[in-house]
């Protein structure tokens, strides 16, 4: 699933915020404005912790030219700050007082105010305040924006009250909430993204004089009071000030009960009155109105009875409180009835305008107000990669979520929301959450076991923060290592991933999706139908990208045997979501060229849904029906008619809802096929027990990166390790060797776990909780020399251990082609090169795909494909000092040269560097005898064939693989990779005696 960069999203959600604009005048009573900064030089560009002005952004590329230019039109003195951008990612500039000096004291003014010379570019541009904390750099963040939609210069006034505290993201987590304005550290400015243009600025300033009603303000503890007929609700009213002085003159609060859908006198008693905060009240201070509610015994859907209030001497709430009059005695409320008739009763009841919300999807970052969950009748919300509360804990998380649940309290029937996360390797957008490998890693396991515990422990996690949906697991069948999702698969064989499913089982428990109201249990989504793993190089639209959300070429039988073939597999386990795929399908001999999955019909209603009986719901990718040729209303229309249920539409909620409101008022959809989205939506809902309990459980909150559940990721960790080679047995490393480690990888949390860790795209360094490789092996071993460039003398060292691969990347960003590679870096081959020219060594690949190493081979002894190994370094390090033994298996082909691509067990023409299914091991004996021995061993896999014995014909048919890669060691021919990578598959589709006869046949070329 495709996501915005988190700054990209934030530049959405505050460009909604409100701006002033006012004249340069101050008024007669205000004190005279205090400059920030003129911009004649009494400022420099200078780096925290001193004072000045700096630029940043997310690349090179991305931070603006800035320079004190001398201009004629200066509004203020003879120079302006000017400069250009052309930004990508984000970018921007930033103003942070010295560090060692006090902070600067605001409060006392307005609000600030600045020159802008206007480009009328139509961009927004956020502007933002560090407020609090240790120092600019640790503190809070609050934010607004402004529009650049005039020309030349224009003086631009900010009142304090304007900004709302960043959501998104906050250095340090958060402070308090709350802009005191007493510890100014600065401020910042984040330019428009996708415009090439020039800006420049003047004479920043404090300007005005702040009043009590700029100081102060009412909030109420809830803007939803959900209550059972008949019960009170109580709303508490508090005042509140900047920097929590106690208020200076009075503050009055008059309320009333007044509109809404319930009825004075018979479903609420009407109350009026007024509240008084004297001079002198402490901020915090509340006061309690109750509002009684009535009982008439008629079962009748929910009543909205609104709190006015009016407000004196403060500013008042954003809006007003609602009391929520519960539904009450329908039969879809009923938990006793089975889900079948639920549904049927609640669809029986709803608007379009409500059946519409149920199928609109939104990032909840990018929601214009917390209102429109009950306006618009949404019926789901996600975070995208990286869209995180703050802080990003578990308990914020829930906290987060509830919030919005008790929005959606605020509709008719109360239908709750069912909110989505990409938890694709452990709750990866959590800090301190378990990350397990990411699905490569168990496609290496071959262990379907591990698999289910996988996402057990992950779905238990995420479960816990109030999330009951995973978009996962990606059943995808990768063939080209260049594709930038390669390491999202278990491997390039259809079979290995239908191993692998029992990792839905993992996350929703029995197929029949009893388990689903469980408090450690999810709704699974396989993605991405069909063939997103098999898009050709060169062939994608999007962006950069070179293969992600390209075109699939395939005979109809090819489709069949390895992209359809796992999409059985999870319909039969019951799986309760399908996204379809960004990529276009060409059905070679069809004639109808590529078509957008989102808007094929034929797959996704008459396979997936007709001939596989997928009863669940279908969501859409990020924003995937905008690829789907012609205007917004055709691809509302193409996607819904295809079979799609709900569609994620993470900014455009208001067009989508409305187009698809219009289309099937006009008929232009059938609301046969409305009503079919929305009874598969609300079947999941009913299953997973949200009408009964739609709040987060949290009582397995504790759990959360526990021992026990990080032991899980440790024995991933550990069976994805894919030993290669091991020349004179480096491997396993004993404890009393003196060990040189070097390389990127040894010591980044970061890069071993990759992409889709806390943010969409991942970042090297310690993003989260966890252990590295290198401070495992520390806990592991003896002595250990750490020199990340291997620049630290080698000498006196029994073996070194180089650390290598690739950074973080998530999606078509990581395609080859679009910024990367499959070489190591320069400072990696450098530091191969180093150690193992100096010593014996063992080279670790930390990568999400195969690396091209064969030039340098011929001088490493060990090495190790680690993949993504995820949280949990001690995992590595307990096969490396031989606490477990190797076992993993290649879940992929891996090249000798990038000509190869793609190249794949079954091919006609197949010499790789390692064949698909290669792995030593430092465990087994390999069985003497030669071709004595595998002739017995072939009878005996006849035998557990017979029989449908699984654990004796794995077992049987590793004894000869084994027997195969003793006898070849690294002189690994194209004689000897196919029949050893056709075995693998054999063995995965139960045809043990066929994969022993291929591994005769490769023992015979060795």
């Amino acid at each position: 699933m495709r996501r915005t960069a988190l700054l990209v999203s934030a530049t959405l959600l505050t460009g909604l915020l409100p701006f002033a604009t006012a004249a340069p005048a101050a008024g007669a009573a205000d004190p005279e404005p205090t400059p920030v900064d003129n911009f004649e030089g009494e400022v420099p560009f200078a780096n925290p912790p001193a004072e000045g002005i700096f630029t940043w952004g997310s690349d090179t590329d991305d931070p603006p030219t800035l320079e004190l230019a001398a201009r004629d039109d200066a509004p203020q003195g003879d120079k302006v700050l000017a400069g250009t951008y052309d930004i990508s990612g984000y970018g921007g500039f930033t103003h942070d007082f010295a560090f060692d000096a006090p902070a600067h004291d605001w409060s006392a003014r307005k609000g600030i105010r600045f020159w802008w010379d206007g480009r009328d570019n139509g961009k927004k541009v956020n502007f933002e305040l560090k407020d609090g904390g240790a120092n600019g750099e640790a503190s809070e963040l609050w934010t607004t924006s402004f529009t650049d939609d005039f020309t030349g210069w224009k003086q631009l006034e900010i009142p304090f009250t304007d900004f709302t505290y960043r959501t998104d993201y906050q250095p340090v987590g958060g402070i308090d909430q709350v802009l005191g304005l007493t510890e100014m550290w600065g401020y910042a400015l984040t330019l428009p993204v996708g415009v090439k243009d020039r800006f420049a600025m003047d004479g920043v300033e404090l300007y005005g004089r702040a009043d009590q009603s700029l100081r102060a303000n009412v909030v109420t503890d809830a803007a939803v009071y959900p209550v059972k007929e008949g019960r009170a609700a109580s709303v508490k009213i508090t005042v509140a000030t900047t920097g929590s002085a106690p208020i200076e003159e009075p503050v009055t609060v008059a309320y009333e009960t007044a509109g809404g859908t319930g009825e004075p006198g018979k479903d609420f008693t009407p109350v009026e009155g007024e509240l008084t905060f004297p001079a002198g009240t402490a901020s915090g201070t509340s006061r309690t109105v109750t509002v009684a509610t009535l009982r008439d015994g008629a079962g009748e859907s929910a009543e909205t009875v609104p709190l006015k209030l009016t407000v004196t001497g403060a500013k008042p709430p954003a809006e007003n409180p609602q009391v929520v009059v519960d539904a009450h005695g329908l039969p879809y409320l009923d938990a006793r009835l089975p889900v079948k008739k639920r549904v049927t009763d609640l669809l029986s009841r709803m608007s379009l305008a409500e059946k519409a919300g149920q199928m609109t999807q939104v990032e909840r970052g990018a929601l214009t107000a917390p209102g429109d969950i009950a306006a618009y009748d949404l019926g789901s919300l996600l975070s995208g990669g990286g869209s995180t509360p703050t802080p990003n804990t578990a308990e914020a998380w829930a906290k987060m979520i509830d919030g919005f649940q008790l929005r959606a309290q605020a509709t008719r029937f109360q239908i709750p929301l069912i909110y989505g996360v990409d938890a694709v390797h452990g709750h990866n957008n959590l800090v301190g959450a378990t990350i397990m490998p990411h699905n490569i890693g168990i496609g290496s396991s071959r262990d379907p076991e591990l698999a289910h515990e996988t996402g057990r422990v992950t779905a238990a996690e995420v479960r816990a923060t109030g999330i009951p949906w995973d978009f996962a697991p990606c059943l995808c069948v990768t063939r080209d290592d260049r594709w930038g999702r390669t390491y999202e698969s278990f491997g390039e064989d259809p079979a290995l991933v239908e191993s692998m499913e029992t990792v839905i089982q993992g996350f929703q428990g029995a197929p029949s999706g009893k388990d689903l109201k469980r408090n450690d249990k999810v709704l699974a989504t396989a993605k991405h139908f069909v063939g997103d793993g098999g898009t050709e190089y060169g062939s994608s639209t999007t962006g950069t990208y070179t293969i992600d959300q390209g075109i699939t070429k395939v005979t109809r039988k090819e489709l069949e045997a390895v992209h359809l073939a796992p999409y059985q597999d999870a319909v039969d386990r019951g799986v309760g979501t399908v996204m379809p795929s960004y990529s276009s399908l060409d059905v070679l001999g069809d004639a109808e060229g590529p078509v957008k999955m989102h808007a094929d019909a034929a797959m996704i209603n008459g396979v997936l849904k007709g001939r596989m009986g997928f009863d669940g719901f279908v969501i859409s990718d990020w924003q995937a029906i905008d690829q789907i040729p012609g205007d917004y209303a055709s691809d509302v229309r193409t996607s819904v008619d295809a079979g799609l249920d709900m569609i994620m539409v993470p900014y455009a909620y208001k067009d989508f809802h409305r187009t698809l409101t219009d289309e099937a008022a006009a008929g232009r959809i059938t609301g046969k096929r409305i009503d079919d989205a929305v009874s598969r939506i609300l079947t999941q809902k009913f299953r997973l027990g949200l009408f009964e309990k739609p709040y987060a459980d949290t009582s397995g909150a504790s759990a959360i990166g526990s021992a026990e559940h990080r032991a899980v990721a440790r024995e991933a960790a550990a069976k994805s390790q894919v030993l290669l080679k091991n020349a004179g047995g480096v491997l396993p490393l004993k404890k009393a060797q003196k060990v040189y480690v070097a390389g990127s990888n040894a010591d980044d949390i970061g890069n071993q776990s990759g992409g889709w860790t806390i943010t969409w795209q991942g970042s090297s360094g310690r993003t989260t909780d966890g252990t590295t490789i290198l401070e495992g092996m520390r806990k592991a071993g003896g002595p250990v020399t750490y020199s990340k460039e291997a620049t630290a003398p080698t000498d006196g060292h029994d073996v070194g251990v180089v650390v290598v691969g690739e950074t973080p990347y998530a999606e078509g960003v990581g395609d080859v082609g679009n910024g990367h590679d499959l070489l190591l870096s320069a400072a990696d081959r450098a530091a191969v090169d180093t150690v193992c020219g100096a010593m014996k060594c063992a080279v670790l690949i930390v990568s999400g795909r195969p690396q091209l190493i064969g030039d340098q081979l011929g001088d490493i002894d060990a090495l190790v494909a680690s993949w993504l190994p995820g949280s949990e370094g001690d995992g590595v390090a307990d096969v490396l000092y031989g606490k477990r033994a190797f076992s993993g298996q290649l879940p992929v082909t891996w090249p000798k040269s990038q000509a190869q691509l793609p190249i794949n067990v079954g091919d006609a023409s197949y010499d790789p560097q390692f064949p698909y299914g290669w792995g030593l091991t430092t465990r087994t004996k390999v069985p003497e005898g030669g071709r004595a021995t595998l002739k017995a061993l072939a009878v005996a896999a006849a035998l557990a064939e017979r029989t449908g014995s699984q654990e004796a014909g794995r077992v049987i048919v590793t004894k000869a693989r084994l027997l195969v890669q003793q006898k070849a060691g690294q002189d690994i021919t194209a004689a000897v990779s196919k029949p050893f990578a056709d075995a693998d598959h054999l063995l995965l589709t139960g045809r043990y005696g066929e994969a022993v006869a291929k591994l005769t046949a490769a023992y015979s070329a060795a």
